[in-house]
């Protein structure tokens, strides 16, 4: 059962949006490998602004991606792409269907 979840809006810099839609997209084999990490989307919510929604069976798998390589590398892109730091908002699956 998928108990926490993780909701990350991004607002690419003028002209970036093309870079952070790539950069989404390039992101799905390193979650691939992630086992505790299901579903994974990335989203975009209008013209320049972007998101990541994802779900996880415990505390434990969200911490893991959450230390994972596509954490670490939206920290290293962040000034490159986005127009304000990446909004991470820790949520509670209250009910899913999978």
């Amino acid at each position: 059962m998928t108990t926490k979840a993780l909701l990350v809006r991004l607002e690419a810099k003028p002209g970036k949006e093309n870079a952070v839609e790539e950069f989404l997209r390039s992101a799905l084999p390193l979650v691939e490998q992630e086992p505790g990490t299901k579903p994974w989307f990335a989203v975009r919510f209008g013209p320049s602004t972007f998101g990541i929604i994802d779900a996880f069976p415990d505390q434990a798998a969200r911490e893991t991606h959450l230390d994972g390589p596509v954490a670490k590398a939206l920290g290293e892109r962040a000034d490159e792409l986005f127009a304000t730091p990446p909004e991470i908002s820790k949520l509670d699956v209250l009910a899913n269907k999978l």
